[in-house]
């Protein structure tokens, strides 16, 4: 005798939707990780020297972390 499991249509789809969201998301990363180009420690540190936060105000930065906070959650 088989085992069978009923799951309700709408369960299906959220669970479909959120494993779809999450591949694109993985692939996203993967595509911007390939578009930033690659910088070693040395030029990191000529950057760094170069450029500092301290150097511009705060109001001249736009805080983007709120922006991702609630990524994971289903829209």
């Amino acid at each position: 005798m088989e085992l069978t499991t009923t799951i309700d249509l709408q369960i299906l789809k959220s669970l479909i939707k959120e494993s779809i969201r999450e591949v694109m998301t993985e692939e996203w990363f993967k595509f911007f990780e390939l578009m930033i180009p690659y910088v070693d420690d040395q030029e990191q540190a000529e950057i760094e020297a170069k450029f500092s936060p301290a150097d511009y105000s705060d109001e001249e930065f736009i805080d983007v972390t709120k922006w991702f906070e609630n990524e994971s959650q289903a829209q």
